[in-house]
């Protein structure tokens, strides 16, 4: 896959405007301001593929982008309260419909703020994706704002933390040292690129 040739697609606000799927598909989710937009910058090696916001929640559509013969969806950032109950089941619904639709999704990228335990709603997801036997990795973002004792603490403690802990594919990432983006890569490759 040339990593370079990906380009922002189009976005979607509801379940009903999404499109057929023609490809495979990655999705990458995880709570608001986790890192997403900065995760596929990263792996694309572009500075404003994917707009960064401070603002957590700011994400409020799909965000579609291709890359070869791939497709790769940013799903709106989970958790952030401050949004009107009717905007929260819109984001609810947005999220379901794409992720419970006819697609070949090949794998949900969930990222987790490596700092910090797992949320409530992080482990939602882990379950959610779990109990529909849905592919996925957990990737644990802002791995460079932890000093050596803090991050060894912190996977120490995921075990604990994260169900069906030892069947589970996690990579540590970090955009500014850039661990984890061969890791992520080759893992999207293997499922998304036919062998030759």
């Amino acid at each position: 896959m040339n990593w370079n040739l990906a380009e922002f697609s189009a976005a979607y606000g509801t379940a009903a405007q999404l499109p057929p799927c023609t490809s495979p598909e990655i999705a990458f989710a995880g709570r608001s301001n986790v890192g997403k937009s900065t995760l596929i910058n990263k792996l694309f090696q572009r500075k404003n593929l994917a707009r960064v916001s401070s603002v957590p929640g700011k994400t409020a559509t799909i965000n579609f982008y291709h890359c070869d013969s791939v497709i790769f969806a940013d799903l709106p950032g989970y958790g952030y309260a401050k949004r009107s109950k009717s905007e929260l089941v819109r984001w609810q619904e947005l999220i379901n419909g794409y992720l419970q639709g006819d697609r070949d999704l090949r794998a949900v990228l969930l990222l987790i703020d490596m700092r910090h335990p797992p949320t409530a709603n992080d482990l939602q997801m882990v379950n959610f994706l779990i109990d529909t036997e849905m592919p996925f990795a957990i990737v644990l973002t802002k791995a460079d704002k932890l000093n050596k004792t803090e991050r060894a603490a912190r996977l120490a403690a995921l075990p604990d933390e994260l169900p069906q802990y030892e069947d589970l594919n996690v990579t540590v990432f970090s955009s500014v040292t850039g661990e984890g983006v061969d890791v992520l890569r080759a893992l999207i490759e293997d499922i998304t690129v036919p062998a030759e």
